[in-house]
């Protein structure tokens, strides 16, 4: 096996017990209504029940209508985010390959003046 086919196995295993570990401990939590709740709702209602006179000082410029449109929304920035993650590793990956072929190409093979 190559080294970089162990490599490459061991950090998808790497990642298939994170995910396993992060549900296993995910499935011993006992609140289950607030279960799939993001941190802003979570520190919101924390809030409102511990100062219940508290006002919002701040509004969005943006309110989605519904739960579902500002989830379409977040699906939409984290598919940017993973574009342009991809394309930044792309472009790295093709740049050092670029490197390595002009570095072959400009060495002088053995043999040869």
């Amino acid at each position: 096996m190559r080294r970089s086919t162990a490599i490459t196995m061991l950090l998808i295993t790497g990642i298939v017990a994170i995910v396993g570990v992060a549900l296993v401990l995910d499935s011993r939590r006992s609140v289950s209504g607030d279960r799939f709740v993001g941190s802003d709702s979570a520190a919101t209602s924390q809030i409102e029940k511990d100062n219940p006179d508290y006002e919002p000082w701040f509004t969005s410029v943006f309110t989605p209508s519904s739960g579902e449109v500002e989830s379409g929304l977040f699906a939409i920035q984290a598919a940017l985010g993973g574009m342009a993650l991809g394309y930044c590793l792309g472009a790295l990956r093709g740049r050092r390959r670029a490197e390595a072929i002009i570095a072959r190409a400009s060495s002088p093979t053995p043999g040869q003046p």
